[in-house]
This record gives C-alpha cells, sequence and structure tokens, in this order.
C-alpha cells in the first residue's frame, strides 16, 4: 500500500498546485519532463526484465497474453469505458461548478486509473513492496494533476479516493495471492511487467511507436502458470 499512499499524496499535492498556479507552466516544461519519465521508465522495465531466471517464460507468457488481450479488446474495452462514462457526466451544463467539479472528478479518475501502470504497480507493491513502479506513476500522475487542476479545479483531488481504493485493492489481493506464488513466479511475473513497462514508454510516453500495452496484461496470468507447468517437465 505504500506505492498507492505516495500516488494519492502525488496527486493531491500536483491537484493543489494547479488549482494556485494555473496555466503558469510552459508546455515545453511538460513536454521535457515527460521525455524523462519515458526515459526513465524505459530503464527500468529493462531492470525488471532481468530478473527473470528463464526469458522464454515471459516471451511465452506475452505471446499467448498478447493474443488473449487482442481477442478480449482490453485495451479498446477501456477506452469505450472511459468515453461511455465522459459522454454520461458531459452534458450541456459544463458551465456550473456542479458540472465542473465532476468532470474533474470523473476525467482524473479515468486517467490515474485506466492504464497498464496502475495494475502493474500495486502488484508489484503488494507481491514484492516494490513501489518503485507506483512511484514512478506518482511523478507522472502529480503533473497531471496539475494541469488538469488548473483548468477543472478540485474535483481533481477528489479522484484520490478512487485511486485508494482500486489500486490499494489491487495491491491487497496481490498479498493474499502472495501465498500461493513460488520466488520463480513472481520473478517471471515481474520480467513480464518490465516488458510492458517498455511498450508504455515507447508507446505512451515518448510515443515512438504506438502498442496496445493494456492488451498485454493477461501475460502476467499466464507467466506463473507457465513456470507451475514447466516445472513438472
Amino acid at each position: 500500500m505504500t506505492g498507492t499512499i505516495l500516488n494519492v499524496i502525488a496527486i493531491f499535492i500536483g491537484g493543489i498546485l494547479g488549482i494556485f498556479l494555473g496555466g503558469k507552466i510552459p508546455d515545453r516544461v511538460r513536454t521535457t519532463v515527460v521525455s524523462g519519465l519515458g526515459l526513465f521508465t524505459l530503464v527500468l522495465g529493462v531492470r525488471l526484465f532481468l530478473q527473470s531466471e528463464n526469458p522464454l517464460i515471459p516471451l511465452g507468457a506475452i505471446l499467448i497474453g498478447g493474443i488473449i488481450g487482442e481477442w478480449l479488446d482490453i485495451e479498446g474495452g477501456l477506452k469505450r469505458l472511459g468515453l461511455w462514462l465522459e459522454a454520461r457526466f458531459n452534458s450541456d451544463k459544463s458551465s456550473s461548478k456542479q458540472e465542473k467539479f465532476v468532470r474533474g472528478f470523473l476525467t482524473a479518475s479515468l486517467l490515474f486509473e485506466i492504464g497498464p501502470l496502475a495494475i502493474l504497480g500495486s502488484i508489484q507493491d503488494g507481491l514484492t513492496g516494490d513501489f518503485s513502479l507506483l512511484a514512478t506513476k506518482s511523478v507522472m500522475d502529480g503533473f497531471a494533476s496539475l494541469a488538469l487542476a488548473s483548468t477543472l479545479g478540485i474535483g481533481v483531488l477528489f479522484s484520490t479516493v478512487i485511486v485508494l481504493v482500486y489500486q490499494g485493492g489491487i495491491s491487497l489481493l496481490a498479498i493474499q495471492a502472495q501465498s500461493l506464488l513460488t520466488e520463480t513466479m513472481i520473478a517471471e511475473m515481474t520480467a513480464v511487467g518490465g516488458v510492458v513497462l517498455l511498450g508504455l514508454a515507447i508507446s505512451s510516453l515518448l510515443e515512438i511507436k504506438r502498442i496496445r500495452t493494456g492488451n498485454l496484461l493477461p501475460a502476467l496470468l499466464f507467466a506463473p502458470i507457465l513456470v507451475w507447468i514447466l516445472s513438472f517437465i
């Protein structure tokens, strides 16, 4: 839960600064910071992948998980959910304070939670106590919160409740699952997470190539399954 609490604090501080500073931070500063985070995320993904004891396991998990993810269209489903929720609350009363509050809350909640890093980081935090992924996400969310709160107001701050429940819940479930997982299984799940993190950095942060990283999330489930199968061979 340490990473989730850090994430909540970062969003709250960013939101407060956004409310008071408004749009005074230049776009070039934001662009440079995001690029720096992308490079850091890239290196972090490589470090996590190197924890694998058998690179063929992450490879198999990514291939199988990617096929299942594409079949289920996980990323498309998340985007459709976001669009539906936005359309549901984006009425013609956008000028009212109540509508502005709801829109700020909703937009921030979706931005902070619909994405692979929230899931990856929460699982990593719960399984191993390593909150480095959520720490990275915290920096990103802090800047995003600053930008959103400068235009959408205090509703952005209340998205921290969703972050706490969602990410904290995943971490608690991961803690419960820890008794079923061996050290090797956790290492291979971590390696798969590193691959997904690389995709996230290349696609979303550095914008080098479009990668549907959300559709790779099922690979996290297949990594321990493959380790279990190979233990009988």
